[in-house]
């Protein structure tokens, strides 16, 4: 965007109007051509994919987590993932039982369970 100084020495913008307006002339075309640039397809090779991150934030903290490290260390990486599946699934049900014996509805139940998988993490068990 250009700048200018008046006679008045007010610095003064080539920006009038809504944002709609700032995308003419030359603030346009350097536009168009810094994303044409960034998007141009690589010609005889797989075009470039990053992989998902679906990662723990707390990973490795939390008062739980060096422990959780070492048995899955010990058992095995496959067997412990049954293992903490099976303890996931035992934990929700306790919690279902829980909110039909306090008569809550689905919604409070998926937001417990929600709650609890928040502490887990911040806990260190999903290390």
């Amino acid at each position: 965007m250009a700048t200018s100084i008046s006679a008045t020495g007010c610095v003064g913008s080539s920006f009038y109007g809504s944002w709609g307006t700032s995308m003419y002339g030359e603030d346009y075309t350097l536009f168009a051509k810094s994303v044409s640039s960034q998007s141009q397809v690589r010609i005889g090779r797989k075009p470039m994919r990053l992989q998902p991150m679906m990662k723990n934030v707390n990973e490795g903290k939390g008062i739980f987590a060096p422990l959780v490290v070492v048995t899955r260390n010990i058992v095995g990486k496959k067997r412990f993932n049954q293992l903490r599946g099976k303890a996931i699934a035992l934990h929700s049900q306790v919690i279902t039982e829980f909110c039909k014996s306090i008569g809550a509805d689905a919604k409070q139940r998926q937001g417990l369970i929600r709650l609890a998988k928040k502490n887990g993490e911040w806990l260190g068990f999903l290390a």
